[in-house]
């Protein structure tokens, strides 16, 4: 069975469709969202995994391979690159629609009622009493932070005490839509549009394909 006919085009456009939908609902919403770094990185790479096994890792596939062993070689060497960036990833808190104006006061705050030692160095909090050290990435004018646990040694549980109070106190804080989620949104529904029709199209010309007539059966010679 050949590749394409295995991965079609539909299926490798509708996943970062489908993403950048949900990423741009989020934006829209006028309150915060926090969402663990693993679920958004297996999110993304959900996202991402038809274009890459479809395009980059296909190369990798010795000549010659077939089915099944075409689909899934990549997709277990996609796999297996997740999970060891999972893995080496720092622990983080991703934040939707938030900027570092808003994000920060609400840290220094938490900080400062988990331990009264807490000291600020540029965008990082060190909490000593609790063996935690958090660093507020931004990435600009996307409204996008994320909470980055650095240091030698991160306490699992100061961190996680962190990360839920953080969680429930963006609750209360109150945003604007973001204007990047028209961005989001319109390519998501390019993508999803043009994933649908493909599939409806490929549909459509397997309904109409017609079916081939078995051949007449020769009567035995007299």
């Amino acid at each position: 069975m050949p590749f394409e006919s295995t991965i079609p085009l539909w299926a490798v456009l509708l996943p970062p469709g489908v993403y950048l939908l949900v990423v741009g609902l989020l934006n829209l919403r006028r309150r915060p969202v926090a969402i663990a770094g693993g679920w958004d990185l297996a999110l993304l790479a959900a996202a991402v995994a038809g274009p890459a096994i479809a395009g980059p890792l296909d190369i990798l596939q010795p000549a010659g391979t077939t089915w099944p062993w075409r689909l899934v070689v990549p997709l277990v060497c996609f796999t297996f690159l997740t999970a060891l960036v999972l893995l080496a990833t720092r622990p983080r808190l991703v934040v939707y629609n938030i900027s570092l104006d808003q994000l920060r006061p609400v840290v220094a705050e938490i900080a400062s009622r988990l331990d009264p030692t807490a000291r600020w160095a540029g965008e990082t909090v060190a909490l000593p009493g609790r063996g935690v050290q958090v660093h507020l990435d931004g990435r600009g004018a996307l409204r996008s932070m994320s909470l980055v646990a650095v240091g030698a040694k991160t306490s699992p549980e100061g961190w996680a005490d962190v990360t839920r109070r953080v969680r429930h106190a963006i609750r209360k804080v109150s945003v604007r839509p973001n204007p990047w989620a028209a961005v989001f949104l319109g390519t998501g529904a390019v993508l999803v549009t043009a994933a649908v029709w493909l599939a409806a199209r490929g549909l459509w010309q397997v309904q109409s394909t017609p079916t081939p007539e078995p051949a007449a059966a020769s009567s035995p010679a007299a």
